[in-house]
């Protein structure tokens, strides 16, 4: 079985959509394909010589991420890979990253990042694992009350926290910078409406002053971004650690990088608290020095939170 390799047309997107329905539970990578205006010339796929359609497709999602300095570079993130089943083990994708590095090459981006759970797939085709950790442990019992008044945010909150995720990720290595259509889009497709997340407020002034977002990931409530002051987090804490307990959950996971402030509130959560190291995240060197491109991916507190997947 033989495969041509190109670029994908607008007439290319039912099947596409298609291929990622049947490939992933995954029903909102139609939207998120559709922010980029380019989308089709970043897009990769290997068309079934004997007429049988897309047999296997990689996309190229420009964004700004910033460096090991916090300065934004343009950065190909690689996602919606897949492949139909019937056409596994040839080969198909490795031939669609050749495309997309020449590609984001020419576009200038520094370098590439993206994340997986078979980091076998890229290994040959350039890109490199890199270590990240996160916290887990038992959940805490109920926690005494804390200053900070907490409630489900609303869509009246959306413009303080979008304040208080560029305030708080300002120079963080790693993290993406969110344009007003990310906010639309990109982190509702992965975090689900503003309402599932929580928000503090100042006891005195009122205002806005944390924001966290905690999803159920099997046995566990997962921390899986945090904006704001730390002096919050301890009733920000409570509230998920509260809302776990209530739906059954045993466990929690932090993937909030460890802090002083965070490390003190920690215990509010966690009855027992261990770090855990994975290597899901690979990166590949573009116009970037190798060196600089490591150092971005392992400088400390780097984070490229979930809400901002490719």
């Amino acid at each position: 079985m033989s495969a041509t390799v190109r670029t994908a047309t607008p007439a290319d997107d039912p099947a596409l959509a298609a291929l990622w329905k049947r490939c992933f539970e995954s029903p909102h990578l139609a939207a998120l394909h559709a922010l980029d205006p380019d989308r089709h010339r970043h897009t990769f796929v290997a068309q079934n010589d004997a007429g049988e359609g897309i047999d296997a497709v990689v996309v190229y999602v420009p964004r700004l991420i910033r460096d090991a300095d916090g300065t934004p570079r343009r950065v190909g993130g690689i996602g919606s890979v897949a492949t139909r089943p019937e056409a596994r083990g040839q080969g198909l994708v490795r031939r669609l990253l050749v495309a997309a590095e020449r590609t984001m090459t020419a576009e200038q981006c520094a370098w590439s990042l993206l994340f997986t759970g078979t980091p076998g797939v890229y290994r040959g085709s350039g890109w490199q694992e890199f270590a990240s950790s996160y916290t887990e442990g038992t959940l805490a019992p109920s926690a005494a009350p804390e200053p900070f008044p907490v409630r489900a945010a609303t869509a009246r909150d959306a413009v303080e926290v979008a304040a208080l995720h560029h305030a708080y990720n300002a120079r963080r290595p790693l993290s993406s910078l969110r344009a007003p259509e990310d906010w639309a889009v990109r982190v509702p497709a992965w975090y689900g409406a503003l309402e599932q997340s929580l928000v503090a407020r100042d006891p005195a002034s009122g205002a806005l002053t944390g924001w966290i977002v905690a999803q159920h990931a099997g046995e566990c409530v997962e921390v899986r971004e945090f904006a704001g002051a730390d002096a919050c987090l301890g009733a920000l804490f409570a509230a998920v650690g509260s809302r776990a307990r209530a739906a059954g959950l045993t466990r929690a996971r932090v993937r909030i990088p460890v802090t002083p402030g965070v490390r003190a509130a920690l215990p509010v959560l966690l009855a027992d608290a261990g770090q855990v190291t994975e290597h899901v995240g690979m990166a590949r060197p573009l116009h970037a020095p190798a060196g600089s491109v490591r150092a971005a991916v392992t400088a400390p507190g780097a984070v490229h939170w979930y809400g901002d997947c490719f």
